[in-house]
C-alpha cells in the first residue's frame, strides 16, 4: 500500500506553557479548523505542516503509524511538558470501510490545548508561523434540506430485508446508515457548528478533521500512558417530553431485550478485540443508562492496562470496525452494508480524533456527525439492526440522531 505523506521539511516542533486560553473553540482563526474537545478541555488547531492521506486496505491503521514514527522521529522538538497532548499531534480520520480511500492524518502549524489545568501552545514547521487574518465566524443561511442516497420509505424497505437476513440466520446484527443533505446560501463555517455543539453536547466529544464536523458521545479508544479507557455505546432511545415520560423512556431501554441484545454484541466485542492486548481488563456486566440532551444510550465504560508499547493506533486497528456501527459477524454485516445501503459512508462511523508523538491519544467513532464542502453538508445517521426491529421504529430513531447536526447547522 502507497502512503503519501507531504511536509515541507523535516519538522520544528516547540511546546510552551500558556495561561488559560479560555474557550478554545473561538481562537480557531480559520474555517478550516481542526479541534476535539469535550467539557472545554482538548485540543484544536490550524495551518498544515504535514498531511498523511491513505488509501483503503486492511494495513492502514499500521502504516499511518509508520508514517508518523518517521515524521516525528525525524523532528526537532521542544516539548517541557510531556503530556498527552503536547508536542506534535496528528489530527486524524479514518474512513468507515477497509476499502475506503478517504482516510486522513493532519499535523497543524499550531496547537493549542488544555488538559487538567495546565494549558499550552505547540507551533510545528520550519520558517515563521504568521497568525492567520481572523476570519468572524458566521452562521449558515438560507438553508434548503434534501434526501440523500435512499427516501425514508426506501431507507425502511433496506430495514425490512435487513431483518430478513438476520432471521435466516445469516448473522445477528447490521447497522444500516441514512445520509441527508443541507445546501446553505454561503460556505458553512466549521467553527459555528462546533460552538453550537460543543454548548449543547458538552459531554461529547466535539471534533472537526478535514471537512468532518460533529459531536460523537462515542469514546472508542483513549490511551494515556500504559492506560486505556474505551466508552461503548449501542441501544437508544429518544429523551421524554417531561421528566415522567424520560423516566419511563429511560425504564424501557433498560428492559428492552431487542437494545440489551444489540449492546451485548459490541460490548464483547470490544471485550475480546481489547484482552489480547492488554495486561488488566475491565469490562461491566451491565450496561448502564448514559443520557444526552437528546437520547438516552445504554453505555458500558471499559479500562484495561496495555502489556506492551503499542500506540493509541495499534488498539484502533484491533477494534474498528466495532459492532456499534458496523455488526456481527463483522465481515458478513460489513458485506450487507455495502449491499443495501445504497451509498459510500466515507468517513462516518469511522475512528476520528488525533494522536501525539508518544503513541497517546484519543479517538471516537465519528457519529453525529457531517461532512462540510463549501456551502453543502451531508448527514449520517445509523441504527442497529436486530431480528426483532421495527423498520418504522429505526426511521425514526435515525430522524432523532439526525437532530443534533441539524441544530447545528440551524441554531
Amino acid at each position: 500500500m502507497s502512503v503519501a505523506v507531504t511536509a515541507s521539511d523535516s519538522l520544528v516542533v516547540r511546546t510552551v506553557p500558556i495561561a488559560d486560553p479560555g474557550d478554545l473553540i473561538a481562537r480557531l482563526p480559520h474555517p478550516a479548523a481542526l479541534a476535539w474537545i469535550r467539557h472545554g478541555q482538548g485540543v484544536v488547531g490550524w495551518g498544515e505542516a504535514a498531511r498523511i492521506t491513505l488509501p483503503g486496505g486492511p494495513g492502514r491503521f499500521a502504516d499511518a503509524g509508520h508514517r508518523l514514527r518517521e515524521l516525528f522521529g525525524a523532528a526537532h522538538v521542544e516539548d517541557p511538558l510531556q503530556i498527552p497532548g503536547s508536542g506534535p499531534v496528528a489530527f486524524g480520520s479514518f474512513g468507515f470501510d477497509p476499502k475506503s480511500p478517504d482516510s486522513v492524518l493532519i499535523v497543524p502549524r499550531q496547537i493549542i490545548g488544555r488538559r487538567d489545568g495546565q494549558a499550552w501552545l505547540t507551533t510545528i514547521g520550519t520558517g515563521p508561523h504568521p497568525h492567520p487574518l481572523a476570519h468572524p465566524p458566521a452562521p449558515p443561511t438560507q438553508l434548503a434540506w434534501s434526501d440523500g442516497a435512499l427516501s425514508a420509505p426506501a431507507w425502511e424497505q433496506r430495514v425490512a430485508a435487513a431483518v430478513e437476513r438476520i432471521r435466516a440466520g445469516h448473522l445477528g446484527k447490521v447497522v444500516l446508515a441514512r445520509d441527508l443533505y443541507a445546501q446553505a446560501g454561503e460556505p458553512i463555517d466549521a467553527r459555528v457548528l462546533l460552538q453550537r455543539l460543543a454548548a449543547r453536547f458538552p459531554g461529547c466529544y466535539t471534533f472537526s478533521v478535514a471537512g468532518l464536523v460533529g459531536a460523537t458521545p462515542e469514546l472508542l479508544i483513549r490511551r494515556s500512558g500504559g492506560r486505556i479507557d474505551s466508552l461503548v455505546l449501542a441501544g437508544t432511545t429518544a429523551r421524554g417530553a417531561d421528566t415522567a415520560d424520560d423516566a419511563a423512556r429511560a425504564a424501557r431501554l433498560m428492559a428492552s431485550a431487542k437494545d440489551r441484545q444489540e449492546h451485548a454484541y459490541a460490548a464483547e466485542m470490544v471485550r475480546d478485540a481489547l484482552a489480547p492486548l492488554c495486561a488488566e481488563l475491565t469490562v461491566p456486566a451491565e450496561p448502564r443508562l448514559l443520557a444526552l440532551s437528546n437520547v438516552m444510550h445504554l453505555a458500558s465504560a471499559v479500562h484495561g492496562r496495555l502489556d506492551g508499547d503499542r500506540s493509541v493506533l495499534d488498539v484502533l486497528a484491533a477494534l474498528h470496525p466495532t459492532p456499534a456501527v458496523c455488526g456481527t459477524p463483522t465481515a458478513t454485516a460489513m458485506d450487507l452494508i455495502r449491499e443495501l445501503e445504497g451509498m459510500d459512508r466515507g468517513r462516518y462511523a469511522g475512528p476520528v480524533g488525533w494522536v501525539d508523538a508518544r503513541g497517546d491519544g484519543e479517538w471516537g467513532i465519528a457519529l453525529r456527525c457531517a461532512q462540510i464542502s463549501g456551502t453543502r453538508a451531508r448527514l449520517f445517521a445509523g441504527c442497529g439492526i436486530v431480528a426483532d426491529s421495527v423498520p418504522a421504529d429505526e426511521l425514526t430513531e435515525a430522524q432523532n440522531k439526525f437532530r443534533a447536526m441539524q441544530y447545528a447547522l440551524e441554531g
